[in-house]
């Protein structure tokens, strides 16, 4: 098994990364031995591109891939995130992005992670209150200083994109983006395109309902999808037959489900580098076989006709910028 790379702006990655919160955070019980082992197998398969956030787990996370950078620094290429408060209970409670606090959370992401550096640093979620371009500003600061090589924007407006481009070089635009996550294709994507901002998309497996692991009653009492419009009623009801479509094109190309979505999801793009989240080794091992599944022209208009029953999140002001909305496992 051999992962490509791709280019997020000016910075090389793996083709396909690997988000890090569901071992910390918002999926369920945490498993920390697990949790090592796929850290570890996913750097042994190349999949080197890792990303995490100060808010997962208050800190946990980073403090999880501490771990694993303290003898693989040089093999791994580091994301984490910071604008996003967290109350006690490791809740969102508030968005931070003045400039004074954008220095503290690098230094405190530093630390817990044991590093010198943050290879990609995102804000999170933009902070209606401050304008973007003195976070950016600040954020500009970091990679002037040596603590930060390149920045990202998380779930950013074009527009918001588009100020922040004009203050400092951003590299990489995250946002969720699945075949069922699509609206990001309206805006964003053409706005990324226009300023050579690469594209990582969070969620690309639908949040394991493209994996058809999403069934019933199937998820823990302090799952955060439980909360989700696409996970409720008849909304999960259609949205699981609409997985057959997925599944069908699997079978045909001796492939999993969860591989064809991973798959359509790299054939958009050489600027497109996805970061399914797993906690677990046989799911890490189905995600980084994806990029040797091939689809046909037919394989990917049927999969680009599909539409999910429901929205992402309760509150959609959450991804669009508007407004300081939270939701309970805010995710990026």
């Amino acid at each position: 098994m051999s992962i490509p790379t791709r280019t997020l702006g000016p910075l090389t990655v793996s083709a396909l990364g690997l988000g890090c919160m569901g071992m910390s955070y918002a999926y369920g019980p945490a498993d920390r031995a697990e949790a090592l082992s796929t850290l570890h197998r996913a750097l042994d398969l190349g999949v080197t591109f890792l990303d995490t956030a100060d808010m997962y787990g208050r800190g946990h996370n980073e403090e999880l891939l501490a771990e694993v950078l303290a003898t693989r620094r040089v093999e791994i290429v580091l994301a984490t995130k910071f604008g996003i408060l967290a109350d006690v209970h490791g809740r969102p409670s508030g968005v931070d992005g003045s400039p004074g606090y954008v220095r503290r959370a690098c230094e405190a992401s530093l630390r817990r992670l044991g590093v010198d550096h943050i290879d990609l640093y995102y804000q999170h979620r933009a902070d209606p209150q401050v304008p973007i371009e003195d976070t950016v500003g600040a954020m500009a600061e970091l990679v002037t200083a040596g603590m930060v090589r390149h920045l990202g924007l998380s779930e950013p407006a074009a527009p918001t994109l588009r100020r922040a481009a004009a203050v400092h070089p951003i590299a990489a635009v995250q946002s969720e983006w699945s075949v069922f996550s699509r609206d990001i294709e309206a805006s964003v994507v053409p706005a990324c395109r226009e300023l050579g901002v690469g594209l990582v998309p969070y969620s690309p497996l639908g949040r394991g309902l493209l994996t058809g692991s999403v069934a019933g009653d199937g998820l823990a009492d302090d799952d955060f999808r439980r909360s989700l419009p696409r996970f409720q009623g008849e909304n999960l009801d259609r949205n699981l037959d609409a997985v057959a479509v997925v599944r069908e094109i699997a079978a045909g190309r001796g492939a999993t489900p969860g591989q064809v979505a991973l798959a359509w999801l790299l054939a958009q793009g050489s600027d497109v580098a996805p970061i399914p989240g797993t906690k677990r080794v046989r799911y890490l091992e189905e995600n980084a076989a994806a990029p040797d599944v091939t689809l046909t022209a037919d394989d990917r208009t049927r999969l680009d006709a599909l539409r999910p029953a429901g929205d992402r999140y309760p509150d959609m002001t959450w991804v669009e910028g508007t407004t300081p909305v939270l939701q309970e496992g805010a995710r990026a």
